[in-house]
């Protein structure tokens, strides 16, 4: 068995991707490869922790499922064991125990596509209390630095009079408007990470209600494009996202969201997410402007 920093991994593998999770911990993906390669797409984290009221939070890089909106220290409920792995064909199943504290017990599901480089997760929250909570699913994939971030935007009027506005997009308290990694364009607002960070550098976040249903992270000629489907007339969490992107001077992370759920006691919410991975820019979802953008 492999291991991710002395934690024990298990890896699902085919002719296009090799993804590595933790066999004790999470539900965590920790290493992502395309066939070939030796360069772990994930940033690595392995001493990035925080301390809660129920112990050390490791964010360890890759990806991680958490329910929104965010609290201390609901949130950062450590996630070291327990975890149950159920294999299935080209897949397998990641099952929590019940967090202390909140009562929901979370599942990821992830299956590799046998065409392309390409993978399906499948995020849902239980609701193993005795109360009800209102949550939503929190999908959040977390980067090695040196690459761009690609937000694309809507376009054009969405009234004949073209009165109205057309997007919107919500900044947290630490976020400035003169971060010199950001640049907003028609196309695609686009975090650039490929700028040296220093230990004082300002972290930054940004989120938006994303009609386009994609976000994506240009690094190293390969291109990797998160999708998740818009329920258009469900409410999101914080002022109406449904993706968002954080970056500091360790990692960034593209984030998904689902739409705010009252959940009653023995009831689920799911959420699912499809990766795209493109050793090019020859991506169907990225128009030629925002390949210029790019180049």
């Amino acid at each position: 068995m492999s291991d991710f920093y002395r934690l024990p991994t298990n890896h699902l593998e085919n002719r296009f991707l090799r993804l590595e999770y933790l066999a004790q911990a999470g539900p965590r993906l920790v290493r992502l490869f395309l066939a070939g390669s030796h360069e772990n797409l994930f940033a690595e984290l392995p001493k990035f922790v925080i301390d809660t009221p129920y112990g050390e939070f490791y964010f360890r890089g890759g990806h991680r499922l958490w329910h929104s909106p965010e609290g201390m220290p609901r949130t950062y409920i450590p996630d070291n064991e327990g975890l149950v792995v159920e294999e299935l064909a080209n897949g397998v199943r990641l099952s929590q125990p019940v967090e202390a504290g909140t009562g929901i017990q979370k599942t990821l599901e992830v299956h590799l596509h046998d065409d392309r480089p390409a993978l399906t997760l499948q995020h849902t929250l239980t609701n193993q209390a005795l109360w009800p909570v209102e949550l939503a699913v929190w999908a959040i994939t977390q980067f090695a630095l040196g690459g761009i971030v690609i937000l694309p935007q809507k376009q054009g009027a969405v009234d004949a009079a073209g009165l109205l506005p057309n997007r919107q997009l919500v900044l947290w308290s630490y976020t400035r408007w003169n971060d010199p990694r950001l640049r907003l364009d028609e196309a695609a607002i686009l975090i650039d990470t490929r700028r040296e960070a220093s230990p004082l550098t300002q972290p930054f976040k940004v989120g938006y209600h994303n009609p386009h249903e994609w976000i994506g992270y240009w690094r190293k000629g390969v291109l990797f494009v998160k999708q998740a489907a818009l329920l258009a007339v469900e409410r999101y969490p914080d002022g109406g996202c449904n993706s968002e992107c954080y970056c500091n001077n360790q990692f960034v992370e593209l984030e998904s969201l689902g739409a705010l759920t009252r959940l009653e006691p023995g009831e689920k919410v799911e959420h699912s997410e499809t990766w795209e991975l493109y050793p090019s820019l020859e991506a169907p979802v990225i128009s030629d402007e925002i390949r210029r953008l790019l180049s």
